[in-house]
């Protein structure tokens, strides 16, 4: 059993990541903050593993990529030369009436009309001839009187140095809206600290500020978000090769992960930034969204950024290859995703509603909702459910729980019936339960629970972290 309609299995799993400590709305005690959430124990616990087996895949188990944590704020001009400053917004239109506001490339798309990268001048033409067919209305308040489009910019700016009365262009310094341009940036940096011989990739992970029109959609669409994303240089001859390879691992880390094929999908762009000479998105069917859905980009972006940066910055980012004695700008591969929409596609694959138990007298069985993650993801590895507080019981359970912990994110629990602990901790898809009981003191021995197939074996406690080594690792 399982909650297919979209409306409602949003609502199930919004409902069970608050009710569960996984994810609140930001400043939710002033009324919240639109298009920015927090993440409680068990969503900063799933994030975490979420980049931790991310970064495991792109540059712990590679030898040709290396790490950065390049800073927030970067110099005002590296928005300039990226062209975030002159070309990084999405057309606004807004309703008279109740002043509400829409993306005008959303509103299009709704009557299958696909205005990606379309000029303003161009949407104003197709929102022109949705108003003369009286089509074109306001989905808050159903009025007709809405503006024309006009560009809004998803850059956020800040005074940083400078006092706020003095804000200005020329003083402005910028939350960066994506986390390739420190990469960009550092990769002078890393040539000459590592002699990195080409190919070779710099990732990161780290925030990125969107001042997006309207965030919706829980947190697939959000105005402050945390990007992984990977910048591989090459010589231009190899792009193509290089490009295909990693469509290939990209691919392959979802289905690693847990996430089927069927789910899955390949969207080419139609329309390219002028740069790019090849993006594809891998999407998702996001079964709470309604459909598929962007989760990541892979894009071929040439050699623009790096000559962008040389040409505003004075300074010479060309590679001399001394095999070849050729010199030349390295051409990019990029892979981009979001932490918030990659845990949330591993949240909606895992949420699952069934039917367990005997029927009842009125012949029904009970539902259990679990997360069936992929254990490297799950917030919790496994948790010690002592069957009484007595400290009998509480004393041994808690030697398991410490001895468990030194290797494992392991959960102690002693409230409510054992049947109510495991349906928690089912929530929150904790793939192992141990249960001391009373036996246990005299078997020295533990009944394991298994997260999936609820059953159930018993595992002398000296053989616990040897079995969950098995199991976890």
């Amino acid at each position: 059993m399982t909650t297919t309609n979209s409306t409602s299995r949003m609502e199930a799993i919004v409902s069970l990541c608050k009710r569960r400590g996984f994810i609140f709305p930001s400043s939710e005690i002033y009324g919240g903050f639109s298009g920015v959430y927090d993440y409680g124990h068990y969503g900063t616990l799933l994030l975490n593993n979420v980049k931790s087996e991310w970064w495991k895949n792109m540059v712990q188990t590679r030898l040709d990529v290396f790490g950065l944590d390049s800073g927030i704020f970067m110099h005002p001009t590296t928005w300039k030369a990226s062209g975030h400053l002159d070309g990084f917004d999405d057309p606004q239109i807004d309703c008279r009436k109740c002043k509400s506001r829409f993306r005008a490339d959303h509103v299009l798309e709704e009557f299958g009309i696909n205005a990606d990268k379309q000029s303003i001048e161009w949407i104003n033409i197709e929102l022109d001839k949705l108003r003369s067919e009286k089509k074109l209305v306001c989905a808050n308040c159903g009025s007709v009187d809405l503006t024309e489009a006009k560009p809004f910019s998803l850059i956020v700016k800040s005074n940083l140095g400078s006092p706020t009365s003095e804000l200005s262009d020329e003083t402005a310094v910028y939350l960066r809206p994506e986390t390739c341009g420190g990469i960009y940036l550092n990769y002078k940096n890393t040539i000459d600290s590592l002699h990195p011989k080409l190919p070779f990739g710099i990732a990161q992970i780290g925030k990125a500020f969107r001042n997006e029109i309207v965030a919706k959609q829980f947190v697939f669409r959000t105005r402050e978000l945390v990007q992984m994303e990977l910048q591989y240089f090459h010589h231009p001859s190899q792009t193509q090769e290089i490009y295909d390879q990693w469509h290939k691992d990209r691919w392959a880390f979802y289905l690693e992960y847990g996430i089927p094929e069927s789910k899955l999908n390949w969207h080419k762009h139609d329309k390219l930034a002028h740069y790019a000479s090849e993006a594809y998105d891998i999407e998702y069917n996001y079964a709470m969204l309604g459909g598929f859905k962007e989760m990541e980009g892979i894009h071929a972006r040439g050699d623009w950024d790096l000559t962008q940066h040389s040409k505003f910055s004075g300074i010479d980012l060309s590679y001399f290859d001394e095999v070849t004695k050729e010199r030349f700008v390295p051409h990019i591969v990029e892979t981009s995703v979001g932490d918030a929409r990659m845990a949330l596609a591993f949240l909606d694959n895992a949420y699952t509603e069934e039917e367990v138990g005997d029927p009842g007298e009125d012949g029904k069985r009970d539902t259990r909702v679990v997360l069936k993650l992929d254990k490297r993801l799950a917030p919790v590895k496994v948790a010690v459910l002592p069957l009484s507080k007595k400290e009998e019981l509480s004393v041994p359970a808690q030697a398991i729980w410490k001895s468990l912990s030194k290797k494992f994110f392991v959960e102690y629990d002693d409230t409510q019936s054992i049947g109510k602990r495991y349906r928690r901790q089912d929530e929150i898809g904790t793939p192992y339960c141990v249960t001391v009981d009373f036996d246990t003191l005299t078997d020295n021995a533990v009944t394991v629970r298994d997260r999936d197939t609820m059953e159930q074996v018993r595992i002398p406690v000296d053989e616990l972290l040897s079995y969950f080594t098995s199991k976890l690792l």
